[in-house]
Order: structure tokens, then sequence, then C-alpha cells
């Protein structure tokens, strides 16, 4: 298959946004504005270094790779609306192998309704995906890192640890409980989309989806809004069947390994129950794990360990350029 016959082959018949006026089948789509602000994220894989072929089937690859991005939008209270893919072709990879790493986008674009309107499509040594994600914000409510403030319920979604005990598990054979439970959380992430358009009624949330590691997002929120924050670590929340592992990966999982996509937010304790009823409505996990402190501690987080003793934190997790 040529480039052109594959763009043919992975072009929407139709589109839902009203907003765009012009999708894949010229050098540029044309959206024009409702007046809401626009959203930006970007994000992308590559192989070798966030997947290879023995852990993550092509269709797992797509879903993932626009899933990472509907995660970032989220984190901003947005909805999201189109998306771009720039992708790299190595010779390893076939047709249909392509065929499904773009079903997998599909599947998780049908959900959330969100239009593909154009991308590239060059050759290379390796597979590399680049997706940007264009979505609305109603103006003055995108939930900025810098919103955090003395006081503040500090909360997580779902459970943390999964998506690492998932890779683990694919990378070492053996007898887990509930196996396919944590190689879905690792495979096919699920970006909190609805939970965070469901906190529009709040004026202040600040919000961080978790990438890189709890330990490394919390830092971002603390830096950005000049506070300190502390997490209470037997309060943060895994699935029952994580005390199979060993508790030095349990540890490190939970507190370092992102992947887990979940949000990390701070609200102000009188908004604390509107936040609980939106988890409530959506049958979703929410969890107070720590609370914020002043500005002496901007910037720094610290563990309230199970034993009572409060350490600091490092900023630890995934960094690409940490090499």
């Amino acid at each position: 298959m040529d480039e052109f016959s594959f763009i043919q082959s992975i072009q929407q018949s139709y589109y839902r946004q009203p907003t765009l006026l012009k999708g894949v089948g010229d050098d540029a789509a044309i959206i024009r504005p409702s007046g809401d602000d626009i959203v930006i994220a970007k994000d992308m894989l590559v192989e070798h270094v966030h997947f290879i072929k023995s852990t993550m089937k092509p269709y797992h690859i797509g879903y993932k790779a626009l899933a990472a991005n509907l995660s970032d939008i989220a984190a901003m209270g947005a909805i999201p609306a189109y998306y771009l893919v720039a992708i790299s072709i190595s010779n390893d990879w076939s047709n249909e192998e392509l065929a499904e790493i773009y079903n997998g986008m599909k599947s998780l674009a049908d959900r959330y309704k969100v239009d593909l309107i154009g991308g590239d499509t060059v050759s290379g040594t390796e597979l590399v995906i680049s997706i940007t994600v264009i979505g609305y914000a109603n103006r003055n409510i995108s939930r900025l890192r810098s919103a955090a403030k003395e006081g503040d319920v500090v909360f997580v979604t779902g459970t943390l640890g999964d998506s690492q005990a998932g890779l683990h598990i694919l990378q070492n054979a053996g007898t887990y409980k509930e196996e396919e439970y944590f190689k879905r959380r690792h495979q096919l992430p699920s970006p909190r989309v609805e939970f965070s358009l469901g906190l529009q009624q709040i004026d202040r949330v600040a919000l961080n989806d978790i990438s890189d590691g709890i330990a490394s997002e919390a830092h971002e929120l603390a830096e950005s809004s000049k506070v300190g924050m502390v997490l209470i670590e037997d309060k943060i929340p895994v699935h029952p069947a994580y005390a199979q592992f060993d508790s030095n990966l349990q540890y490190n999982w939970k507190l370092f390994g992102g992947e887990d996509f979940e949000l990390l937010g701070t609200v102000s304790r009188s908004d604390w129950e509107l936040v609980k009823q939106r988890a409530q409505q959506l049958s979703l996990r929410l969890t107070e794990i720590g609370y914020v402190t002043d500005e002496k501690d901007a910037g720094k987080v610290f563990l309230q360990q199970e034993n009572g003793k409060i350490i600091q934190l490092e900023k630890k997790g995934y960094n690409h350029l940490s090499r």
C-alpha cells in the first residue's frame, strides 16, 4: 500500500464536530472556533521506548497513543474534539498491523466523538506515533496546575501502580491474581474525560494526569502553585490484588511508576463533596490522599509513611531526558 492509499484507508467518511469546515483531503484542516478556549495537547510514542511488540498488540498501541493525549485534555478540563496523527513506519510493520493501530485509535475516538482531521506519514527505522489533540474549554475554567491553595484536599481517581504491575506480568511469565485486569490497565488505559468535565460547576480545581508517577505529578502541582503538599501513604489507593507483588515493587510502582493515566487534583474542602458526587455518578473510585500546605514549603512534596513519620518525597518518575 502506498502513502496515498494508506491515507484514504484511514480517512473518516463523515465528521461529528460542528466547528470543522474541512478535514482530511487538503493541505490543512479548517476549524471555525465557537468562542470557547482552544486546548491543544501533543504526545509521542516510540517503539522500544514506550512499547514493544511482545507486550503491546498493534490495536493496544493505537489506543494507548490516543488515550495518553486524551488524558492530558482531561487534566485541562477540556472537551476533546479533533486529533492529528503523524506516524513513522518501519518495514517491520505490515499493512494489517498499521490498520489495527488506527483501529485502536478509532475505537477511543468513537467513544469521545473525536474526529481525525489530518497528519503525516513517513518511512523510518522504527515505529513512531505523534498525536496532537485539540479540544475546547469554557473560558476561565481550565484546570491549571497553578490553582492549588493551602488547605486544599489532595485527591486521586482510580488505583495506582496498576499499569506497571500489568507490564511486569507481561514481561514475567507466571500465575497472577487478576492477571487480565492488570494487563488491561497497561494496554488499554481509561482517560478520565467524563470525570473532569463533570467538575465544571466548581470554580477552582487543580488537575494533573498521572503519566510519570504520582510523585512527579504532585511536585508539578506544588511547584506551579508555589505551595507544599503532603501525601499520606496508607491512603494511596491500590487494587486488592496489588499485594501479591514484592513490597519494594509495590512502593515504587504506586509512587513513581506512571502510565496509570488517572487524575491527581486539589480542591477546596468546601467543594470536596461536589467532587465526590461526580465520582459516585460515574462509579469511579475517588480517594482523598493528602492536603496542601503553605508557601513556606513551596515546591516540596512530603510523604507521611504508615508509621506516621513524614519524609520529603523525591521528584522521581519516568523522565526521558534523565539519562
